[in-house]
């Protein structure tokens, strides 16, 4: 966690001086009326200094000496300040923005629950040179499309001729549209990505893409987010921009993933910690080749039907304010004034919550084992309660788990298709990559696309 001193120069050429957690966070909350009484009257405001301390007491000490600088004193650190955010700002770089796989947790994070994702080593990679003026030009190097924006229309969703943008730009497009909502500078670039993630197999390409612009108009703009503050920028161009109902996982995982770790995430606190993943097993991940879409899909629905649930249980015990909050027992109580299909899904939620805060106690004491017969059950209520599985999701868990030394299986994502996540005995894991593709083909007629990962560092610049 960082702490900034941080100045701002007010709308009269005066200076407001203060300490944060977050300068950019901050500087809007001065402009919105929420800061300090000072700048209240004093809108609009701009940052226009940031100095990072090692802790909180030598931040307020710091503080305390920048406010008795004179006005002139000041404006010379604000410029020296400018100057060499201008000098440290790159032309040119490349970012890796990796996808995510979450081990369990699946559709808690939308009701304020627990989850245990884990960045994986396949993502998205971004090349990208700043340069002058508005224009956004972006190659889809997969795709073999291109689109040109420019940043003063981002609201209206259309290309710089006035067509509507194609959907995978939506996401670049409405990254850049949220930062600049949230008073952050965003350049003009020429970028071009491509990804080694299966586009629609539950892995968060959109995320990965997401994050991953932030990091480069980040670099860039010369300017710092907390990383979970980009992860929520990330949450709201999908939310606001793209138009799915997404919690915060995907990009939250994204951005903040550690080496070989799980990554216990409380979507409600936004408190986190990396959980080591048990020794001597390796993650492999099996595409279905059945790609989903979210905006095409149920997602958006399911996530109606909890609010729905919400809001029967609030009318028996109002304290509740997500499912999170939700006891079986209490679920159970409601039952008879529950349409079937919200109950299901309420159930789901809460009897996913609980598996997390076990899984977390598993993984705490190296237990592989446990940790797989949770994935299992995870996958029961997925497909029974949630009804997000497929045919071909359920063949690849049901195989997975025939296979001795596959300590667990689940679907992973969203659903309706994509990919399915399994916890293998280190030692076994050709021979399970080898069983597991010849009994789906068999069973199905695909060829699944099956894969060894890690669990990876969390988006950067490498270049």
């Amino acid at each position: 966690m960082g702490y900034y001193c941080y100045m701002l120069l007010c709308a009269d050429g005066s200076f407001y001086t203060g300490w944060t957690l977050d300068p950019a966070r901050r500087e809007k909350q001065h402009n919105q009326g929420r800061g300090a009484k000072y700048t209240r009257f004093h809108r609009p405001v701009h940052l226009v200094y940031i100095e990072e301390q090692p802790d909180q007491s030598t931040a307020m000490r710091r503080e305390k000496a920048l406010k008795k600088l004179s006005h002139g004193q000041k404006a010379i650190l604000a410029n020296s300040y400018r100057q060499s955010k201008m000098n440290s700002t790159p032309s040119q770089v490349q970012v890796l923005s990796p996808g995510r796989v979450n081990l369990l947790g699946e559709h808690v994070d939308y009701n304020d629950g627990l989850v245990l994702p884990a960045a994986i080593d396949k993502e998205v990679t971004i090349q990208a040179q700043a340069r002058p003026g508005d224009e956004i030009k972006i190659r889809a190097l997969d795709l073999n499309e291109e689109v040109q924006m420019n940043l003063a229309s981002l609201a209206n969703k259309q290309d710089s001729q006035g067509q509507p943008l194609p959907g995978w730009a939506l996401y670049p497009a409405g990254v850049a549209h949220v930062l600049q909502l949230h008073g952050l500078a965003v350049s003009g670039v020429e970028a071009e990505f491509h990804s080694n993630l299966p586009i629609g197999a539950g892995l968060s390409s959109s995320a990965a893409v997401e994050v991953g612009f932030a990091v480069m108009w980040e670099a860039f703009g010369g300017w710092k987010l907390e990383r979970t503050t980009l992860a929520q920028y990330a949450q709201e161009a999908e939310v606001k921009y793209v138009g799915v109902n997404c919690g915060l996982m995907d990009q939250f995982a994204c951005a903040n993933g550690v080496e070989d770790h799980a990554l216990l995430f409380d979507t409600r606190s936004l408190g986190w910690r990396p959980i080591k993943l048990p020794e001597g097993t390796r993650i492999v991940i099996a595409n279905s080749m059945v790609k989903h879409t979210l905006m095409g899909s149920a997602y958006n629905t399911r996530h109606d039907e909890c609010n729905q649930a919400v809001a029967i249980l609030k009318g028996h015990y109002p304290a509740i304010c997500a499912l999170r909050d939700v006891s079986l027992a209490e679920l159970e109580s409601v039952k008879a004034g529950m349409p079937e299909n919200v109950y299901r899904r309420a159930r789901h939620v809460v009897s996913e919550c609980q598996r997390v805060l076990d899984a977390a106690e598993a993984l705490d004491h190296g237990d592989g084992k446990k940790f797989g017969q949770l994935m299992v059950a995870t996958h029961a209520s997925l497909r029974d309660d949630y009804e997000v599985s497929c045919a071909e999701l359920d063949v690849l868990v049901e195989s997975a788990m025939r296979i001795p030394d596959c300590l667990g299986a689940r679907l992973t994502g969203a659903g309706f298709g994509g990919c399915t996540v399994n916890l293998v005995n280190e030692e076994a894991v050709k021979a399970f990559i080898g069983e597991l593709k010849s009994a789906y083909k068999a069973k199905t007629g695909i060829d699944a696309a099956i894969f060894l990962c890690r669990a990876a560092a969390g988006a950067h610049v490498v270049a």
